[in-house]
């Protein structure tokens, strides 16, 4: 049996993606912080497919040395996707943030997805059939006024999996690593982001997808040989992409 691991899956993107890859009959490993979520989404993907096997791992993936726990407690289980959807934002100037979030944020959306996909690459570069899925944003192609910090941390996302991408490439390896890029989604984001228990997209936010769109989306990259999939921020338009970031090869031909 083969597993879709997807975290950051209580909720939004994550939660949708879950239910996509389910009707495509993707037994599935499942990680959030908020275990009742996950249990409600176990019962979704049951009335999808009572068949497929759907295990829970509660982890608050902010901490590393969750992270490597996290990954350990995959060992006996055989990953074919991999995707790091686990992240949050910040809309606050620089000089007003507050720390303590940014540090938290820092370690989520750039040090967990990091260990986690360079130890996924070193047990399955070479396994055919493997993809990683890197969660980014919009925000990691454009800086947003007020969201800077954020922005930076899906820089680093959009420039490390892209770059990735062309390195297993050269290497010849089986594994395909893949972005997406969201621009607003209908989510728990903006309440995060904001500091806010209620924010309404509808009628504050000029466009925005939903989440099942975006898994949708998703399903788009999984099934393409392309490495970015970006939303456009002018036409909300889904793209599929080659990196976008330049890259230099120490090998070059």
């Amino acid at each position: 049996m083969k597993y879709t691991v997807i975290t950051g899956a209580s909720s939004g993107i994550g939660y949708e993606a879950a239910l996509a890859f389910a009707a495509r009959g993707k037994n599935l490993v499942i990680a959030a912080r908020r275990t009742q979520k996950l249990e409600e989404l176990k019962s979704e993907v049951q009335k999808i497919n009572s068949e497929l096997d759907v295990i829970i791992r509660e982890a608050d993936l902010s901490l590393n040395e969750n992270v490597y726990a996290f990954y350990e407690s995959l060992e006996n289980i055989e990953i074919e996707t991999f995707i790091n959807n686990a992240g949050f934002g910040n809309f606050d100037p620089v000089g007003e943030q507050k720390l303590p979030k940014i540090e938290t944020m820092l370690r989520l959306n750039n040090e967990a997805l990091t260990i986690l996909s360079s130890l996924f690459v070193r047990d399955y570069a070479n396994v055919e059939g493997t993809q990683l899925i890197n969660v980014s944003s919009g925000g990691g192609y454009t800086i947003v006024a007020d969201a800077v910090t954020y922005c930076a941390t899906k820089f680093f996302v959009s420039a490390f999996t892209e770059g990735l991408a062309q390195e297993l490439q050269e290497q010849g390896a089986k594994m395909q690593a893949k972005v997406l890029a969201p621009a607003a989604t209908e989510t728990e984001f903006a309440n995060r982001a904001r500091d806010e228990d209620n924010f309404e997209y509808e009628g504050t936010v000029p466009q925005f997808h939903t989440a099942k769109e975006m898994a949708d989306f998703m399903l788009d990259l999984y099934d393409s040989n392309k490495v970015v999939g970006i939303v456009d921020g002018n036409t909300y338009e889904f793209q599929l992409k080659n990196p976008i970031y330049p890259y230099v090869s120490r090998n070059p031909k």
